[in-house]
């Protein structure tokens, strides 16, 4: 019968999802959103200060700039992707998302959170080459070596990524269509299915482990490697220089870590934890790294504080 498969196939999949945003912190909303709203103003600021800053001076086209170039895209498409719609949730303006919207900034979300992760990675390698390896740094990073690098973070997060969009197309969604949070991840949409997800909780498990996890086991034995070279140099001065030149990018690492793994385990084992703090969580580690990257870099690195500070003056004249 026609219109019942056409009934089965409107149940199947909802043709949208409520956000609600914070459950439970419903009245605080509008309080919520001046936060949200600064930091993802200083996050468009910030990264969009440091790209041009980047891009225009040629002094700046070496490699750690460039993966510092690719670091701040990631991050505006990380924060740009799930907080213009919390805020329209905040505000009541539109707290309703189609399907495919939905699973769009889930895609994008993880899409540049992945990419985000692999760039880390590539700049752990960068600082190691530079400091363990010095005489080789010029022939191992090349410009083609650098686009090669960038282009495979979004291939290897893509490749990552795509599969999630059919294991959540392939579930029916008989239940509500109510979305306890400010934006659409993947564990957040299969939960609203009537199914078994148990493939979808399996696959998320394994690719976080795969990629963010792999690249911060990685990055880990980078940094123990440069600080073994580090304490073996012979000057007190150069030991200083190395460990300034990793400290921003230490701090940068745990800044994108910490809050995105601990949402991912409070997700998957904090049954006991508040709603509300999930969602945080979740916020924050789509708001923090956009927000602070650029400040801890532009602080830390003595050269990127000297060409941006000139570009606000020029601005500012």
């Amino acid at each position: 019968h026609p219109t019942m498969a056409a009934l089965n196939q409107t149940s199947l999949q909802p043709a949208s999802f409520l956000l609600l945003g914070m459950a439970g912190l419903e009245d605080l909303h509008t309080w919520l959103s001046i936060p949200f709203c600064m930091m993802y103003i200083a996050a468009l600021l910030g990264n969009f200060i440091l790209l041009f800053v980047i891009v225009t001076e040629r002094s700046l086209h070496e490699p750690m700039y460039l993966f510092l170039a690719m670091l701040a895209m990631a991050d505006l498409v990380l924060s740009s992707s799930t907080v213009p719609k919390a805020l329209s949730v905040f505000w009541s303006l539109s707290k309703e998302i189609s399907f495919h919207a939905c699973l769009t900034q889930m895609f994008f979300t993880h899409l540049s959170f992945i990419a985000e992760s692999t760039i880390l990675l590539a700049m752990a390698f960068d600082r190691y080459v530079a400091i363990c390896n010095p005489l080789r740094y010029a022939t191992v990073f090349t410009h083609s070596v650098i686009a090669r690098i960038g282009l495979a973070a979004i291939a290897r997060s893509f490749c990552v990524m795509f599969p999630t969009i059919f294991l959540l197309q392939r579930l029916p969604y008989c239940r509500h269509n109510i979305m306890p949070h400010t934006y659409c991840e993947h564990m957040g949409i299969a939960r609203l299915a009537c199914a078994d997800i148990s493939v979808n909780i399996w696959y998320g498990f394994a690719t976080t482990l795969l990629s963010p996890g792999v690249d911060i086991v990685l990055i880990g034995v980078s940094y123990v490697l440069i600080l073994r070279a580090v304490f073996r140099l012979s000057s007190k001065d150069a030991q200083l220089k190395a460990v300034g030149t990793c400290s921003s990018h230490a701090c940068v690492i745990l800044i994108f870590y910490t809050p995105a793994f601990f949402s991912f385990f409070t997700h998957r084992f904090g049954h006991n934890v508040p709603h509300h703090v999930h969602i945080l969580l979740a916020n924050f580690y789509v708001l923090l790294p956009p927000m602070l990257n650029p400040i801890v870099y532009t602080m830390k690195n003595k050269h990127i504080r000297e060409k941006v500070s000139q570009v606000l003056f020029r601005a500012g004249q």
